[in-house]
């Protein structure tokens, strides 16, 4: 009965949706981290309010500046030296192909964009207003290629009425924790394997 509960309580976490969602709007930025069921807003942060002020502490007049010691003068006049490019170009292309395998792995779950085009003469504004579809019909198959889309609404609207044009955004974007604890350990072994192909080469051995 016990492995039955563990193995219940690692499906569920390994498909626990993690991601966060992003909107903007008149009010500004709105961040909020998705775990599972759960949101919180990471930002904007909120104010607490101090009923107090602190206090400042009154500094002495005669501050002496603490001495560098030998050992900080070497440490300073020591420059960091660089490593081999032929070594790091291999784990570049481990991350390369990490972030390419991520970005397949993400799912949009909601994907909103409103467009509302502001203009007083409507010749500019259909032309304006053609153009910004233009530019939508363009966007949407890379995205489509990019993520899966669950549910989106794209909309492009007019307003002769308005002095600016103004837009709705809205993105929630989640992986699940299995999926990421998968990407960790593929990358993870192909990183650790040219680490130690690396390591092998500086000591004189064959490269594998």
């Amino acid at each position: 009965m016990g492995w039955l509960i563990a193995f219940v309580v690692i499906f569920l976490l390994a498909i626990l949706p993690l991601g966060a969602m992003v909107k903007y709007n008149a009010d500004g930025v709105l961040v909020k981290i998705i775990a599972g069921p759960v949101r919180f807003t990471v930002f904007p942060m909120k104010k607490e309010k101090k009923d107090k002020k602190p206090k400042q502490e009154k500094k002495s007049k005669k501050e002496e500046k603490p001495k560098e010691t030998a050992d900080e003068k070497t440490s300073q006049e020591k420059k960091e030296k660089g490593g081999s490019l032929l070594d790091f170009l291999p784990l570049v292309q481990v991350a390369l192909d990490l972030l390419g395998d991520f970005r397949r792995k993400l799912r949009l779950n909601r994907l909103e964009l409103k467009l509302i085009m502001a203009g007083d003469d409507p010749c500019d504004l259909a032309v304006n207003y053609g153009r910004a579809w233009a530019a939508v019909g363009n966007l949407i198959p890379l995205l489509d290629r990019a993520f899966v889309i669950k549910k989106r609404d794209i909309e492009v609207e007019c307003d002769f009425t308005a002095t600016k044009t103004l837009i709705i955004a809205r993105l929630d974007i989640t992986i699940t924790l299995g999926r990421i604890i998968a990407l960790a350990v593929v990358y993870g072994i192909r990183a650790l394997r040219e680490y130690l192909k690396i390591m092998n080469t500086r000591k004189g051995g064959a490269v594998k």
